[in-house]
């Protein structure tokens, strides 16, 4: 039985030409939450390029983006001397007039690709999604940042659709080795109108019921204990005055003396 890496990586699940190459969404197994209204990642070429015939010397893998549109299936990412396209977000207007190059990364052999039988390893999650994966939209300040240098990856448009592309670049030579076709279109998430949102109680959760029913009923017992401390103080009032009362009317009687006794001077 393969090793679990082989079955998840992106290239292992493709041999043979390039030509049948597509970028693809990444696994659920790495991303659960996969296109975002800003982001899309996307699982990396791995044992692709390489698997036709070893490569020699150095070279780096550019992933383009584009919006969707017609002929974008067509379009180039190298000139006509075989140079990479290094068009940037700007000056394309966010890939809506041409291809953008948003990232590059090394290409990494699949014999030193990291074991995903660890991705459970929290000291080594970060690794092993770097390794795989690669997220397009994640950086949001290299448009305003005036030191930023390196290849400018800003945040994508919401519910917008775009397609992907990989181009093998040798950087010894300067020049496009091989390239991937274009992805199919994949869609940014669309931000929920706030009238949309179900909140009907059947939709949530029993804890989500619990809290707001305490919450809820929470301002009624307030205003019970608030009416009863007021009558309380109303009762212990009452009382204390009927006390008082009480003691003013005991009056005491007069002693009779007996005839002819006088008080003495």
């Amino acid at each position: 039985m393969p090793p679990l890496w082989a079955l998840l990586a992106l290239g292992c699940l493709r041999s043979g030409s390039t030509v049948d190459l597509q970028p693809q969404l990444a696994s659920i197994t790495f991303a659960t939450n996969n296109p975002t209204l800003t982001t899309v990642a996307l699982e990396k070429p791995l044992c692709v390029f390489d698997s036709t015939e070893p490569l020699t010397g150095t070279y780096k893998v550019y992933l383009y983006v584009t919006v969707d549109s017609v002929g974008s299936r067509n379009t180039s990412v190298q000139d006509s001397g075989k140079s990479p396209l290094t068009s940037t977000f700007r000056q394309t207007v966010g890939g809506r007039t041409s291809p953008y190059r948003a990232a590059a990364f090394d290409l990494t052999p699949c014999s030193d690709l990291p074991s995903l039988d660890t991705v459970k390893d929290v000291n080594q999650a970060s690794e092993i999604l770097d390794a795989y994966l690669v997220r397009v939209g994640d950086n949001g300040a290299c448009l305003w940042d005036p030191n930023f240098r390196g290849i400018c990856n800003p945040p994508l448009s919401a519910a917008t659709a775009y397609r992907f592309k990989y181009a093998l670049v040798n950087v010894s030579s300067g020049l496009v080795q091989d390239e991937s076709l274009w992805s199919d279109h994949i869609r940014t998430n669309q931000l929920t109108p706030y009238a949309a949102i179900d909140t009907w109680p059947g939709r949530r959760s029993g804890g989500m019921i619990v809290i707001t029913s305490v919450l809820g009923s929470l301002p009624f017992f307030l205003l019970v204990g608030f009416a009863g401390a007021i009558v309380l103080s109303f009762v212990d009032r009452g009382s204390s005055d009927g006390e008082m009362t009480h003691d003013s009317q005991i009056t005491q009687e007069a002693i009779p003396k007996p005839l002819g006794t006088s008080e003495p001077s």
